[in-house]
């Protein structure tokens, strides 16, 4: 019953931004009119060497060939050289998978850093035939997964998203690229991932249909590289009527995060389950999405990082509210070419040694 009731306390604790609150407003809402979609840009020759890379999986498992997670992760998140060095480092290929209705999944590889972590997994119709609708595009079918929460060992207070890649419409494969962020480690553990009913938005009925039916299990595990420098401790600022104590940011080519303690545990209203009182978002501003964290790049671009998603702990008999807040980048960008993070105007050099 612990594990219950431990479940139950980080998801009473959990608070997102305001942009990821309306996001799932909005998903609760329209669950089926708005379904998953592609969230970020890819290289057309690099999705083919990608997608054939995972064809040598199936082909080529009983040998124990598995690609390399570079061949993976770089088109997905940059292929410079140095972008492709980090990913050789800290990436660790799966290769599990499960086969229904002749369709397989996936696991190919895994990388992150002590509190984020980003899979990427294969779904390869068996056949050789086109994965998507004839005539459709990844865009225009919107695609959804009943069944599919992200993979289990991710614990604590968590947070995350998923989303389609397909470069190719016409050949038999397409990725799901899986996101997680937690306020505890999670560089290693026993990972379950369950799949059931791929389905797609049909733009002419207005009625999501189903496209293969199935249930996929996969389990593997996690045991990755934690490549983060860890910055900060003891150092204050103010703002919102709260002092916050920097407990520790931590800075990876794939993630940030931040804990600080508040000096007032936050107090929470009595809505009903699923709503959020103004007083609430009012009190989740204040403890999280105000908080601002600034990542500089070398070459001086700015990564505005405010609205990461979080979460907020009050401890009632010392009178502090534990919060972290961070997310994985869009891009992997190496320790060498990042200079600084700020959170709360609190500056930190980021080291290069």
């Amino acid at each position: 019953m612990s594990d219950l009731f431990d479940y139950k306390k980080e998801m009473s604790e959990l608070r997102f931004t305001e942009i990821q609150k309306k996001a799932l407003a909005e998903a609760a809402a329209s669950a089926a009119r708005t379904p998953a979609k592609r969230r970020r840009p890819v290289f057309r020759t690099a999705l083919i060497a990608a997608a054939m890379a995972a064809v040598l999986v199936v082909g080529s498992s009983a040998a124990g060939i598995l690609p390399s997670p570079a061949e993976i992760f770089t088109p997905l998140f940059g292929g410079a050289a140095a972008q492709t060095e980090v990913i050789d480092k800290i990436g660790r290929p799966i290769g599990a998978s499960d086969t229904d209705n002749g369709i397989t999944i996936t696991a190919e590889a895994i990388m992150g850093d002590q509190y984020n972590a980003v899979i990427v997994y294969t779904l390869t119709r068996d056949d050789g035939e086109r994965f998507l609708p004839e005539g459709k595009s990844l865009d225009e079918t919107h695609l959804m997964i009943d069944g599919f929460n992200g993979a289990s060992w991710v614990k604590g207070g968590a947070h995350g998203g998923s989303w389609f890649v397909d470069e190719d419409p016409e050949d038999n494969q397409i990725q799901l690229v899986e996101t997680a962020s937690s306020n505890v480690a999670m560089t290693k553990g026993t990972a379950n991932a369950s799949f059931e009913d791929l389905q797609y938005w049909n733009a002419e009925t207005e009625q999501a249909e189903l496209l293969y039916p199935g249930k996929w299990k996969l389990r593997f595990e996690v045991d990755y590289e934690d490549c983060s420098v860890r910055l900060g401790g003891g150092e204050t600022f103010s703002q919102d009527g709260l002092t916050f104590t920097i407990d520790e940011v931590t800075v990876s080519p794939i993630a940030v995060r931040a804990a600080y303690t508040a000096d007032e545990a936050v107090v929470w209203s009595d809505a009903p389950s699923g709503r959020q009182s103004e007083e609430d978002a009012r009190q989740s501003q204040r403890y999280l999405e105000n908080v601002e964290v600034l990542l500089t790049k070398t070459d001086g671009t700015v990564l505005d990082l405010s609205n990461a998603g979080g979460s907020i702990s009050p401890d009632y008999d010392t009178g502090i509210s534990l919060c972290a807040k961070g997310q994985v980048l869009e891009e992997i960008i190496p320790l060498a070419e990042l200079q600084s993070i700020s959170v709360g105007g609190v500056v930190y050099e980021i080291p290069h040694n």
